[in-house]
């Protein structure tokens, strides 16, 4: 940061990795004014495109996961109006070393797929010197060409950030956490629901205490989950849909809530679990607490809302929401935290995904 900041870039923006958690947390921690908490990373390219023309020299943080989401911005605007950006990306799933399904293919393309896109890229240095003398070589590389730069991170790259003195202990919380608030909407739905499940610790939690064919847990694709559960309610005669959403996904792929809203007759209960965090990357904070989802919804044109923070509420909602029909909205209240020892998903994604379709077909 020391280094990037001295040679003037910034701002930061994009969407959390732990690859990248460090600098986040230097971000936050001495430079919240020059940071900027994206949805996706297609507005953080969008954004720093902005900063560009403002004169500043921007920085794209990311996972590789969510390259997909950039293309559009850095081909078709960045490349367009020669506006460059200096990319740091994770290197999930890196040929030879192990990571999970959902980062398989995307780790293999990761270098091709930003040479393809005329982006000149390199792998992150692992001593400062090194570093230094890079940096200076994607600033003479942008400046010359009017195109952007990308160094890929891969795992361990970047030490852990020095933390401050520990400050006094927050008194706990009385919101449930998201294992308590996925037992309690379990115990609340009918039997017979088909619930789609969200990437990340939503869809671990689900299949380590609920599993069953019914239910389908879409790794990867963040904020896609309710898009899914919008396909399967359109399609699936016979079955009650719900779907188990996150406030990062949901904020990833807001649109999803407008197609969800002008289709009235899917009986979908969307339920968006909210801790305001990106919990999987490290706890990163979302912008959720500035959003009221529930107005979003009622715009969108959903049936009705319910904003709750308790046991209680949570079950009466459901409950109501399976009543009265969809697509009704609940906005889950949640504590951040979960169990150290939470497992990855038991069976591979073809397996969960050919399963979860021959129980919808019957």
């Amino acid at each position: 940061m020391d280094l990037l900041r001295d040679r003037g870039f910034g701002p930061f923006t994009g969407v959390p990795c732990s690859f990248l958690g460090p600098v986040i947390s230097c971000l936050e921690t001495e430079h919240p004014e020059d940071y900027i908490i994206a949805a996706n990373e297609g507005e953080a390219v969008a954004v720093a495109a902005g900063s560009r023309l403002a004169g500043r020299s921007p920085v794209v943080i990311l996972q590789n996961s969510g390259l997909g989401n950039t293309v559009n911005p850095l081909t078709s605007l960045c490349h367009t109006l020669r506006l460059p950006v200096l990319l740091f990306v994770t290197w999930r799933g890196r040929p030879g070393s192990p990571d999970e399904p959902q980062h398989e293919l995307m780790g293999e393309i990761t270098p091709s797929l930003l040479t393809i896109m005329g982006i000149r890229n390199e792998l992150l240095p692992e001593d400062s010197a090194r570093f230094a003398e890079r940096l200076d070589a994607a600033a003479e590389h942008m400046a010359a060409t009017g195109l952007s730069f990308a160094f890929i991170v891969p795992k361990g790259a970047i030490a852990a950030y020095p933390k401050p003195a520990a400050e006094p202990a927050a008194s706990p919380s009385d919101l449930m956490l998201r294992a308590e608030a996925i037992s309690e909407v379990v115990g609340a739905m009918d039997p017979d629901t088909v619930l789609v499940a969200t990437t990340g610790k939503t869809a671990r939690e689900l299949e380590r205490d609920f599993d069953r064919p019914q239910n389908v847990y879409v790794v990867g694709s963040m904020g896609c989950a309710s898009s899914v559960a919008l396909g399967v309610a359109l399609h699936a005669e016979g079955h009650s849909v719900a779907v188990l959403d996150g406030d990062g996904a949901a904020l990833m792929r807001l649109e999803a809530m407008a197609a969800i809203g002008r289709q009235k007759h899917t009986g979908l209960t969307h339920i968006l679990l909210d801790n305001e965090a990106y919990e999987s990357t490290g706890g990163q904070p979302t912008a959720s607490a500035g959003v009221d989802f529930c107005a979003i919804a009622t715009a969108c044109g959903y049936r009705a809302t319910h904003d709750v923070s308790n046991a209680d509420e949570l079950r009466a909602a459901v409950q109501r929401a399976q009543r009265d029909g969809g697509p009704q909205l609940i906005r889950v209240r949640i504590s951040s935290g979960s169990d150290p020892r939470l497992g990855r998903p038991a069976l591979r994604p073809p397996q969960s995904a050919a399963r979860f379709m021959e129980a919808v077909s019957q």
